[in-house]
């Protein structure tokens, strides 16, 4: 049971050596504030964020829906995707495929799909659709393994697999299947409205915009429309609707869609590394450079941000669980509470990320700062609902007391399992952040396509999902190490 409480010497052991490694990193990062008045910034942020102002009415109604209909044709072809490859994920080679597509984030194949496509809808939902269908793949085969763990009803010698599928596995599983694929989609709106900051016209090109111009209110009015459509998606965003609103958004997009075979060529030609496609030239002069100028140096900030945040967003998932537990506060309490976790978990790291960039300066500090909020409220957010299935005596402890003694320790398994769960996502995000101006490998992957350096940008790219597979199997074997459940977290909302 998850409730089980893991030796204290094990635990220890694990959250002291994060802890020292997150603290020898901070020693050894960039981190520092190097803009000369934050202050002010701050200040105009603020009467921005007290005097919201809203685009005009037709850009502000374009940009939603850009925004949905990238998320809904992206999930949707995610879904199909990766309900047919979760049926062949007890094969090696599906698993491989699977981890190499979801560890690369979706802005950087937005980034390589821009150099096919150009700026135009394909660009988005597959930008999207890739990489989530690796994640969904992963998330139904793991349902429906539990599923079969579960129940395992009586079956003749005779059953195939599909009428196994279909009529002992699928009453179990579809509940869970449809709860993990509305939270895909709301994932998939924060996707949807962060790829504006390669260029493409969702919520995030015009935040963007009015973050260079200082244009605080503007970002404020936006930020508002983007947690309105986050804190109703529940409503508007449920299946009964989908065949409506796939069939509009299919006939919205599909007018700027084109393609050209022929650019399949081409992009082949252009990742093909550069001392390949020339004469006389040689590999390791070419390659050496990207390792000691780009590579290292990017897989290295990279890790420093990542493993900070890790530990920042854990201890705030600590401080925030109390928001949203029944056991803490009185329902004006929580309904703030929840309603501030909401805010905080529905930013994208991109966003806040960018605010803390203007007013800190380019270094590591906006990155982790942005990842352990984001991170933390989401990790707050999932404890705090499970800390809702303790059941406390009458007379248990109060106050710091029942938090110290009482609920802290019975949810520690779970909060472990919430944190390690967001450590491949937190690297991931620590790589993209370097498109901001600092140096994670997201920057010099930027760089290179900005240069036309399609071949570089693709080494790095595969350094990054090295880096995530690598560190989502480190979490599965610390994980193991805590006798934690090494299979799925759903993180519905």
């Amino acid at each position: 049971m998850l409730d089980k409480i893991i030796p204290v010497s094990k635990t220890g052991r694990v959250l002291s050596g994060f802890g020292l490694l997150a603290l020898l990193c901070w020693i050894s990062g960039d981190i520092t504030i190097t803009t000369a008045t934050p202050g002010a910034e701050f200040q105009r942020m603020l009467a921005g964020l007290l005097h919201p102002q809203w685009p005009s009415l037709n850009e502000l109604i374009h940009a939603i829906l850009q925004t949905i209909s990238y998320a809904l044709l992206g999930v949707a072809l995610a879904a199909v995707g990766g309900f047919l490859l979760s049926l062949l994920f007890h094969l090696r080679l599906v698993r491989v495929v699977c981890a190499s597509l979801r560890a690369v984030h979706e802005l950087f194949w937005g980034l390589l799909l821009i150099q096919l496509f150009g700026l135009q809808p394909l660009t988005g939902l597959l930008a999207i659709a890739i990489p989530y269908t690796g994640i969904l793949a992963k998330i139904y085969a793991e349902i429906r393994q539990e599923a079969q763990q579960r129940h395992k009803p009586y079956l003749p010698a005779q059953c195939t697999a599909l009428s196994r599928f279909f009529y002992t596995d699928w009453p179990f599983i579809k509940t869970d299947f449809a709860h993990y694929t509305l939270y895909r989609f709301e994932c998939g709106l924060r996707s949807g409205t962060i790829l504006g900051f390669i260029g493409l016209p969702t919520l995030g090109f015009q935040l963007e915009t009015a973050f260079m111009q200082g244009h605080y209110a503007d970002v404020t009015g936006l930020l508002l429309v983007f947690y309105g459509l986050i804190a109703t998606i529940h409503w508007w965003g449920q299946f009964k609707f989908w065949s409506l609103y796939l069939t509009a958004a299919l006939y919205y997009l599909w007018p700027g869609m084109s393609f050209n075979v022929n650019d399949i060529g081409w992009l082949l030609e252009q990742i093909t590394p550069a001392p390949w496609r020339e004469i006389n030239s040689s590999f390791s002069t070419w390659f050496y450079p990207i390792v000691s100028q780009q590579l290292l140096p990017g897989l290295w900030n990279t890790l420093v941000t990542g493993q900070i945040a890790l530990v920042l967003s854990a201890l705030l998932g600590l401080v925030l669980y109390p928001l949203l537990s029944n056991h803490f506060g009185n329902p004006i309490t929580r309904w703030t509470g929840h309603l501030s976790l909401v805010i905080l978990r529905s930013t994208p790291e991109l966003i806040l990320g960018f605010a803390l960039l203007l007013l800190w300066g380019p270094s590591l500090l906006p990155a982790i700062v942005a990842l352990a909020i984001h991170n933390g409220a989401i990790i707050g957010h999932l404890t705090g609902r499970h800390s809702n299935n303790i059941q406390l005596r009458p007379d248990s402890a109060q106050g710091v007391n029942r938090y110290s003694y009482e609920i802290t320790p019975r949810i520690m398994n779970q909060f472990l399992v919430f944190t390690f769960y967001r450590w491949e996502v937190i690297m991931r995000e620590s790589a993209l952040l370097g498109i901001l101006g600092l140096h994670t490998l997201g920057f010099f992957i930027d760089s290179a396509f900005e240069s036309f350096r399609l071949d570089v940008a693709l080494i790095l790219i595969i350094a990054s999902a090295l880096l995530n597979i690598g560190v989502d199997s480190a979490g599965r074997i610390v994980r193991q190490y805590l006798h934690l459940p090494t299979h799925r977290v759903i993180e519905r909302s």
